[in-house]
């Protein structure tokens, strides 16, 4: 027997067999014997015929990258190649994790006749981003009447990507500076664009098809339209992965630290990409992941791909430290800090950028539920105080030139961009 083990009616039909021929033996009782030949007959007869080869099963699903909150469907696959008729097929498809059936979740019984497949599609929803497996379907295949099983194992786990939902992002303050030649960002610097800021003296350089025709008659002076230029910009996402906090209840429930800045994560990225900005993501966090600054469509399934694998992992990390690796953070670059503020370094690390001249931005991901897990009498009195040396905490990188801001969606970084535009066009002052 490959694979098949005896059920619980085997093991039954042979404890009676040899309960009751051993008396028989013992006392010479005939009428024993003639009690369980038709029980030994029988179970002979169900085991005549063994299936030469296990059953086989697989799992396929219809999309295996899907949005938060969106369904999809998978098909368990059993076949049957051997010549014995397999008596029940039973596909147990439970819940698995975030991904949770739509359906019935009942098992399915069926016959699988010899040399045949049978297909099991049920419909699953994916209720958190993340990487997902299909990893619990049951599959219980009875043969011999029921006297043996087998529980045949899938190969490999279908894995389902299941991406964050964009909530809808929309800035339209001008970036602090931008920096390529290339973009959809009024930039202060004048040139070939097309925002109109006045009419100025034809110099030599100017393209004809830029001369006022009306002011130039009128002054006897030849005149252009002067315009500013359109720029991109480059835009680091910065994820403070350091501490989880709050419960996440998926896409229909609350919302906890790393599902704020995950999502936020992936709003900001869509919108910038989709106006020709190059955008890259870093983690703060011991594993020092990052993703090279690039634009397009691929460079956004790249995001998308990349926000998956963001979790919290323990390890000694120093801000001072990170800031020294190379290439971590363009000149230029507008940072984007993802942060719940519940770590002293997170606040050091934004510290230490706006003194470095940085053109920072802290957006706070700390759900409005989200409180420390105190078991005292003194519970309110304590989160009172973690309340408020949070927003101490606030308060001092305000102080220190950190503009830090709730995620609320739309419009969350509006406010805070048209104050870092106007930071860039002062002159900072360069620490010594």
């Amino acid at each position: 027997m490959t694979g098949w083990q005896p059920t619980r009616a085997l093991r039954r039909a042979v404890g009676l067999v040899c309960l009751a021929l051993i008396p028989a033996v013992v006392l010479g009782r005939t009428d024993l014997v003639v009690l369980v030949v038709p029980l030994l007959t029988g179970t002979l007869w169900a085991l005549r015929r063994i299936p030469e080869v296990p059953p086989e099963a697989a799992v396929a699903a219809t999309h295996t990258q899907v949005g938060e909150g969106q369904e999809f469907d998978a098909t368990v696959s059993v076949a049957n190649p051997s010549r014995v008729r397999l008596t029940s097929v039973s596909v147990d498809l439970g819940s698995a994790g975030w991904l949770t059936t739509t359906d019935d979740s009942r098992p399915i019984v069926t016959v699988l006749p010899p040399r045949r497949a049978i297909d099991v599609a049920v419909r699953f929803r994916a209720r958190r981003w993340g990487r997902h497996r299909l990893a619990r379907v049951a599959i219980e295949v009875a043969a011999c009447d029921g006297l043996l099983v087998n529980r045949p194992r899938l190969p490999h786990p279908v894995e389902v990507r299941v991406h964050p939902i964009n909530e809808y992002f929309e800035a339209d303050e001008a970036m602090p500076r931008a920096a390529v030649l290339a973009g959809t960002h009024r930039a202060r610097r004048p040139g070939e664009g097309g925002e109109l800021v006045g009419v100025r003296r034809f110099v030599p350089g100017d393209r004809p098809r830029r001369i006022d025709w009306r002011v130039s008659l009128r002054t006897r002076e030849p005149h252009v339209v002067a315009t500013l230029s359109d720029r991109g910009a480059e835009v680091v996402l910065l994820l403070d992965t350091l501490h989880e906090a709050g419960v996440s209840g998926g896409v229909d429930g609350p919302a906890s630290v790393l599902d704020v800045t995950v999502r936020g994560a992936a709003s900001v990225a869509e919108h910038y990409l989709h106006r020709g900005d190059r955008v890259s993501l870093l983690e703060f966090g011991p594993r020092h992941r990052q993703l090279r600054a690039a634009g397009g469509r691929l460079h956004y399934q790249l995001v998308r791909d990349w926000l998956l694998d963001t979790r919290v992992v323990a390890g000694a990390l120093e801000p001072e430290d990170w800031l020294a690796r190379p290439n971590q953070l363009a000149p230029n670059a507008l940072i984007v800090a993802l942060t719940p503020l519940l770590d002293e370094r997170s606040a050091e690390l934004l510290a230490r950028m706006a003194w470095a001249g940085r053109f920072l931005i802290a957006v706070d991901t700390l759900p409005a539920h989200a409180r420390p897990a105190i078991r005292s009498v003194w519970r309110e009195p304590a989160t009172r105080l973690w309340l408020l040396e949070r927003q101490n905490t606030i308060d001092e990188l305000r102080e220190h030139g950190v503009p830090v801001v709730a995620w609320r969606g739309s419009g969350s970084l509006d406010e805070v961009l048209r104050d870092v535009s106007r930071i860039a066009l002062t002159s900072r002052p360069v620490p010594r």
